[in-house]
């Protein structure tokens, strides 16, 4: 079990990626590789630092108001640790997450490995990035094909 994750930046008080005030943590590492990717950097998870839970807490918890996404990259490139972490975040504080991934919701539900992160975030943003669909007519969003899945009420 790894104890560290690879991240690539920790973005306080966006309001980017999701609704409202966020800590966004843009994590190295995913394997869909879309064409006229915003973050390619972010495809190699040698790319990013390796960081404990404990280092990343230290970044989320000061932020009172502020919630959570998950982005990259893509974070279930690294699923288990990233479970981990959303499972710290909702055991110490009261904060929602959001997590963005080129998953689709089916995908990710028909694979035990990848579903473990589904009952510990609120929100998913599913789906590969298209370019050909590519917009900026639908919030949270960059193509037409993702989904913002409401997890929780």
């Amino acid at each position: 079990m790894e104890k560290f994750i690879s991240v690539l930046k920790i973005i306080p008080s966006t309001t980017a990626d999701g609704e409202g005030f966020r800590t966004s943590i843009y994590f190295a590492g995913c394997s869909h590789h879309c064409r006229g990717c915003h973050n390619p950097q972010a495809w190699k998870k040698k790319n990013g630092t390796m960081v404990s839970i404990e280092e990343i807490m230290a970044h989320i918890l000061p932020n009172e108001f502020e919630n959570v996404t998950f982005s990259g990259g893509d974070p279930l490139y690294q699923v288990e640790a990233i479970t981990r972490l959303a499972i710290q975040i909702k055991i110490q504080t009261v904060k929602t997450i959001w997590c963005y991934s080129g998953y689709t919701y089916e995908q990710i539900l028909a694979s035990p490995r990848l579903s473990m992160i589904l009952p510990h975030i609120d929100v998913l943003v599913d789906g590969p990035f298209l370019l050909e669909k590519k917009t900026n007519q639908i919030p949270f969003v960059g193509s037409s094909n993702q989904r913002v899945i409401m997890l929780t009420k």
